[in-house]
This record gives C-alpha cells, sequence and structure tokens, in this order.
C-alpha cells in the first residue's frame, strides 16, 4: 500500500460520493429537483415529485456510492486489528465511507448543496457491517410503515444502528460503531427542516406528489 494509493480511494470516494444523482434524473426529466417539493436532491423528493421508478433509482445508485468506495477500502486497505497506521489500519475505510457521505450531502458539483445522507450512509455501513446494517433497514421500513414519512424511517434507523453494532458486532468493529454514532448525528443535522415540519405537523408522507414535475415552490 502507497499514500498515492490511498489518497486515490479517498479522492475517488468523495467525487464518487458527489455525483448527484436525483438532480440528474431530473434534468433527464426535464425539470431541476431544486426547484420542487422540498428542493432537496435525494430518494424522497424524487420519489415523490417524479414517482416510483425514478426514486427507486436514486436510491439505487446513492446506495451505490457509498457502498462501492467503502468495499474496496475493505477489500484493499484493511487488515481487521492491525495497528499499522500505514497499512490495513481501521482509518482508512472509515475515512472513505465519511468521504463518500461528505460528497453527497456537500457536493462540489451543485455547489456543495446535495442530498441528506441517508442512502449514501446505508450503502457505507453495509460494506462495513453487513448484519447491522440489515436490522437497521428493518427499523426503516417500520417506522416508515407506521409514519409514512422517510424523514422518520431514516432517523429512526440512523439511532438503531449505532445500538444495534454495539449488539452485533465485536471489539475490531468498533471504530466503524463510532462512525455510526457520527453519521447519526450528521443525519439528523441534515434533517433539522424536516424536524421542524414533524413538529409543525407539515411533513408529507412520501407518496405525496402534489407539486409532480409540473408543479411548483417547496412545499415538502
Amino acid at each position: 500500500m502507497t499514500n498515492l494509493k490511498v489518497g486515490i480511494l479517498f479522492t475517488a470516494s468523495y467525487l464518487l460520493g458527489g455525483i448527484p444523482t436525483g438532480y440528474i434524473i431530473g434534468r433527464l426529466k426535464g425539470i431541476d429537483i431544486r426547484q420542487h417539493g422540498s428542493g432537496n436532491p435525494g430518494t424522497a423528493n424524487v420519489y415523490r415529485t417524479l414517482g416510483k421508478l425514478p426514486g427507486i433509482i436514486t436510491f439505487a445508485v446513492d446506495f451505490l456510492k457509498g457502498f462501492a468506495p467503502a468495499m474496496v477500502a475493505m477489500h484493499f486497505f484493511y487488515m481487521q486489528g492491525s495497528g499499522n497506521f500505514s497499512k490495513g489500519h481501521w482509518w482508512i475505510p472509515v475515512t472513505a465511507g465519511a468521504l463518500a457521505i461528505a460528497g453527497h450531502i456537500w457536493t462540489v458539483f451543485l455547489s456543495f448543496h446535495g442530498g441528506k445522507g441517508v442512502a449514501t450512509a446505508a450503502g457505507v455501513f453495509m460494506a462495513l457491517l453487513p448484519v447491522p446494517t440489515a436490522a437497521a433497514f428493518a427499523v426503516f421500513a417500520v417506522a416508515v410503515a407506521i409514519t409514512k414519512h422517510i424523514s422518520v424511517g431514516s432517523m429512526s434507523a440512523a439511532v438503531a444502528l449505532p445500538l444495534l453494532c454495539l449488539l452485533l458486532t465485536d471489539k475490531h468493529q468498533r471504530p466503524f460503531t463510532l462512525l455510526a454514532l457520527a453519521v447519526c448525528a450528521l443525519l439528523f443535522y441534515t434533517h433539522i427542516a424536516n424536524i421542524r415540519r414533524i413538529l409543525k405537523g407539515k411533513e408529507l408522507p412520501f407518496h405525496h406528489r402534489k407539486d409532480a414535475a409540473a408543479g411548483g415552490g417547496k412545499a415538502a
């Protein structure tokens, strides 16, 4: 392993994470997704504005933006239990995953205004901690089924993931659990507007399409 290879990994992680999937899909449909619904180029807003298939595609690509760099880091730049910072240490996959998430939220391609990081974070943790992440997906599904709000499901999963990591991982994976805690706090930060709308009873359900591609304004 060389510093150059690690540098390339980190740069690629940020740039890959920064690909504005929802914005690109919106442009292919003839709209700027940032001018519709919540104005956020993420899965929920694409789903509400453009429909089920564009929403699923947005989630899948955003998920892969996190999964791919984290998985590469795990396979080629990580050895469990390594104490050598220059070879196989946990900080490499942690940093690669964090940069992919940061790239999505603060994308260089949209003047550093991107999505909320949920799908990309899910991809990162599926690579780092697949069993706790799969359980967190179940928490997400239950929360959305009960509340009809993707934001509630996202925040519920964000809280559940660090707890599940503590229950389902060993000591060698504790740094990944710390990353989960940090990302949990970050996702609550990116969902501040959603939290305010929830408290006011104004958060739209995930299936709402009143704005649609022909509408306007930022209603959600």
